[in-house]
């Protein structure tokens, strides 16, 4: 077996992955990866084990265990948070905990949406145009138009998604764990007030359901309140964002694929999906065995630490044919960029549409899009659980 390499590791091009990594496909479906404290973890890159192992209730997801893995120095600031989220819990706890939120994710609803966000997306267009010929992207696009979907969804003032950016920023990519901190309770705040005044000033909202059922069932109770609508908020715009630019530089990075959709934008729902697996953004889903669970003819052990790297996963070449490729034709629905089990993404409905209106109008407003700066200048996050553009020049 190969030396374990260290996790996580910075991507040497941002739509794939880690060339660090390279050796280990050859070991699936199990492999071992050393993290930041020197403890020695399972690395799982075969697909079929992935999806096997996220569905097994012998895999814990809660953070607060002693034995629970972390994949960076960062996420022992984390920890405290993430209890309150619905990763942080197993059932039966989380299964209650998603329940409460289903009826306000389902793809009726998100479907719902569409005039919204297309309304949402052309203005910001609009704005970017009249103010051009070029922008940075991450702030004047990627950023703003999840920011705003999901204030809307959560019925949140409009005029606040300015706040939610920056607190989602500084959860998500500020290195200390003061501002991780600091940040928690500034939104934890914001959203305790915004409860108070829904209870006396209901509106339309995701936020307003839960209100409204926790006058009629006494759940969630406040705390709950505050930590749903918290997660909700970060796990709904940034990685979204991330989506946005990282796939937008991607394409402008591979004029063949651009070209079909432009000729064809009945495409653009394959291609979100190729997309997605393609460059899966949420690289590194961490659990802990609860239990011995045996894969194959070896056996994870209980206590021992799991990390599933979907940057590997969706590029399994036996589920995937020449997976380093993007292919439009080729069908990605089984990929693992938004989990699987019962933790699988519960919001995924609605980010699949806002990225087929953002990438689709983009394209189609903006004919002559390119990137403003050379490509191996242009800067993307460092090593970490999350990939994304920090900034993305471009012009038109």
């Amino acid at each position: 077996m190969t030396e374990a390499v260290a996790f996580p590791q910075n991507r040497s091009c941002p739509y794939h992955p880690p060339t660090a990594y390279e050796p280990l496909r050859e070991e699936r479906p199990l492999s071992r990866v050393t993290l930041w404290n020197g403890r020695q973890v399972w690395f799982v890159t075969g697909h079929q084990a992935a999806r096997a192992l996220l569905g097994d209730q012998r895999l814990s997801t809660d953070s607060t265990r002693e034995d629970f893995p972390l994949p960076t120095e960062r996420s022992e600031s984390l920890r405290r948070q993430r209890r309150g989220a619905l990763l942080g819990w197993d059932d039966p706890e989380h299964n209650e905990q998603r329940r409460m939120l289903i009826p306000s994710f389902t793809l009726r609803r998100a479907e719902s949406m569409r005039p919204r966000i297309q309304a949402i997306v052309d203005r910001l267009l609009d704005d970017m145009i009249a103010a051009g010929p070029s922008a940075e992207l991450v702030g004047a696009f990627a950023l703003p138009v999840p920011s705003m979907v999901i204030c809307e969804l959560l019925g949140v003032p409009y005029g606040d998604h300015e706040f939610f950016e920056e607190q989602s920023r500084r959860l998500l990519r500020g290195p200390a764990a003061e501002d991780i901190e600091k940040a928690f309770r500034s939104l934890e705040g914001y959203f305790g007030e915004l409860i108070e005044t829904k209870r006396t000033d209901p509106g339309e909202g995701v936020i307003d359901d839960l209100v409204a059922r926790q006058r009629e069932e006494g759940r969630p109770d406040d705390d709950e309140l505050v930590q749903f609508a918290t997660v909700l908020l970060v796990a709904g715009h940034e990685t979204t964002a991330n989506m946005i630019s990282l796939a937008t530089y991607t394409l402008l990075e591979h004029p063949a694929r651009l070209a079909e959709l432009r000729a064809d934008p009945g495409l653009v729902p394959a291609a979100v999906e190729e997309l997605l697996r393609f460059l899966s953004i949420a690289d590194g889903l961490v659990r802990v065995a609860r239990e011995d669970v045996p894969v194959g003819d070896q056996v994870i052990r209980a206590g021992e630490g799991v990390v599933f790297p979907t940057s590997l996963i969706n590029r399994d070449d036996s589920v995937y044919e020449h997976p380093d490729t993007l292919d439009w034709s080729r069908s990605a629905r089984h990929h693992v960029a938004f989990g699987f089990g019962i933790h699988q993404c519960l919001g995924q409905n609605l980010a699949r549409i806002e990225l087929e209106i953002a990438l689709g109008t983009l394209l189609r407003r903006l004919p002559g899009l390119r990137l403003a700066a050379p490509a191996d200048r242009i800067p993307f996050k460092p090593g970490d659980t999350i990939q994304g553009m920090l900034e993305l020049p471009v012009t038109w």
